[in-house]
């Protein structure tokens, strides 16, 4: 990209990130390779518009891949790019939130749960929209495909908590909706935020009560 020419500086990056899993498995130098690969991919949708939309659509594409350590990729790249184009990253990002696309969704929410981004609060505003809307989308599925499923029920254990940081009359808010919901999964994610230090320090009181609540619904469950 420095040299002048980001097009074969892309051709580069696209060749890289799409090492399949049979060339590049896990926990191998080519899986770093490929990684690599993502992150050139999200640093080139900064340059301009074109490479934005490739960017995205690309993202969206790896966001489904079997390595994690590629989802991840993916969720650090869509950060960059937030930090660079918010709004039209946003806009892309909300079509991502599919009812039962588990891996796009789990890339929305590990992408904009980054405690920098959370100082905008424009941005704020939309990631909290944005795990609304993934989080009711888990509340209305009966399709919870173990492996793809439990990649986003692990990322909503902690990213919420990262949103409520800068959200947190409605995140408390939208925890309390979930409890009332008396779901399995609902009361797991909610459990999990509430372990954060960032809520139990930031937010003593109401951590505290809403995890004596969750406690019993859990209990309740059990019994």
């Amino acid at each position: 990209m420095g040299n002048g020419r980001p097009a074969q500086a892309w051709d580069l990056c696209s060749r890289l990130a799409g090492l399949s899993l049979e060339r590049a498995g896990q926990n191998t130098p080519g899986e770093f390779v490929a990684f690599c690969g993502v992150r050139g991919e999200g640093a080139l949708g900064t340059v301009s518009v074109n490479f934005l939309e490739s960017a995205m659509e690309a993202l969206r594409e790896h966001s489904g891949d079997d390595r994690w350590r590629i989802r991840e990729s993916v969720a650090a790249s869509i950060q960059t790019l937030l930090a660079k184009s918010p709004e039209k990253v946003l806009r892309e990002l909300e079509s991502w939130v599919v009812a039962d696309h588990w891996l796009e969704m789990r890339a929305v929410a590990a992408g904009v749960a980054e405690p920098a981004l959370m100082k905008d609060p424009k941005l704020a505003d939309a990631a909290f929209k944005l795990h609304r809307k993934a989080l009711d989308s888990v509340l209305r599925s009966d399709y919870r495909k173990p492996a793809e499923f439990k990649a986003l029920r692990q990322t909503l254990g902690y990213s919420l908590s990262v949103v409520a940081v800068a959200k947190p009359v409605e995140s408390f808010e939208l925890m309390k909706e979930l409890l009332k919901s008396g779901d399995g999964v609902a009361l797991w994610i909610v459990r999990e935020n509430l372990k954060k230090n960032r809520l139990r320090r930031g937010f003593p009181k109401e951590a505290a009560a809403l995890g004596g609540l969750v406690e019993r619904a859990l209990a309740k469950r059990r019994a």
